[in-house]
């Protein structure tokens, strides 16, 4: 199965939200949508989703089309930050109405979860923290039998221990049964383990579409005395720079082809270090 998504735009009050959007999302990875505040992310998960239309362009699962398509969009879940359950069910409810809506449930693994997690199934939605909420989202993401998997900043809320407990969970459940994780995240240095693809976006245009391990392998860091680091980095190609007080981080793309002096320090570049050099530059480098 794979996701085809082919020149879309959307649009809102004429300001252009995504523009040429062409992207594909394959069967059994777990890719991580990364952007800016505004950049687009929860807008394309939306139209991909059926919560939204695009202006222009498709969104096709294995050539048909996800618009009002009940069948296909079995096949998708989005867990956002949206609460669209009746506020007055009952967490165990919940999971009953879920596997209503998507013909199964693996209850023995949110059984499992629920444990882990510490959540009391008769507790009734409207009475938990927002950290609980997004748990009880969590679970009921994992445990539908859909083939891709869309989770919107799926974290938020949560503690240290809670988000580990998560990362750690997530991986269980792609062992379990491989599926597509699509994952839509500000915390980009917690997840780059996780992550086999990335696609980052910035102002609605895909800036790069990767595997996560070429951004490691194309570029490295430099740092060290300001003078020292921009001397060594000369001639080379800057993605970006950063300085506090005397010292500096140079970052480059490519490898270096000479002799680290002994005052400067060289390690790869790292996902989120690329990130935010790109979306700075607002173009790629």
């Amino acid at each position: 199965m794979k996701i085809t998504i082919d020149h879309l735009d959307k649009e809102f009050q004429h300001k252009k939200v995504l523009q040429g959007i062409d992207l594909s999302f394959e069967e059994g990875k777990i890719y991580g949508l990364l952007g800016r505040n505004g950049a687009g992310k929860s807008t394309l998960l939306n139209i991909i989703n059926n919560r939204l239309f695009p202006t222009n362009g498709t969104v096709v699962l294995d050539g048909k089309n996800v618009t009002d398509s009940e069948k296909v969009q079995n096949h998708f879940y989005l867990m956002s930050d949206e609460n669209l359950y009746p506020s007055t069910l009952t967490i165990d409810a919940i999971y009953h109405l879920t596997e209503k809506f998507y013909g199964a449930f693996d209850w023995e693994f949110a059984r499992e979860l629920i444990r882990q997690f510490d959540v009391e199934p008769k507790d009734k939605f409207k009475k938990l923290s927002t950290g609980y909420r997004t748990i009880v989202k969590l679970i009921a993401a994992l445990c539908v039998p859909s083939d891709f998997v869309f989770l919107d900043e799926p974290v938020l809320g949560l503690d240290a221990n809670h988000r580990e407990l998560f990362y750690s969970t997530l991986l269980a459940a792609y062992e379990k049964r491989q599926r597509t994780f699509v994952i839509s995240t500000h915390l980009i240095e917690e997840v780059a383990d996780l992550l086999e693809e990335v696609v980052i976006i910035d102002q609605g245009k895909v800036l790069r579409n990767c595997p996560t391990e070429e951004i490691s392998g194309e570029g490295k860091t430099i740092s060290g005395p300001t003078e020292a680091v921009e001397a060594f980095a000369s001639g080379m190609k800057i993605l970006g720079k950063e300085t506090l007080g005397g010292l500096t981080s140079i970052y480059i793309a490519g490898n270096i082809d000479k002799p680290v002096p002994d005052n400067l320090r060289v390690t790869p570049l790292t996902l989120q270090a690329y990130f935010i050099q790109l979306t700075n530059k607002g173009e790629e480098s």
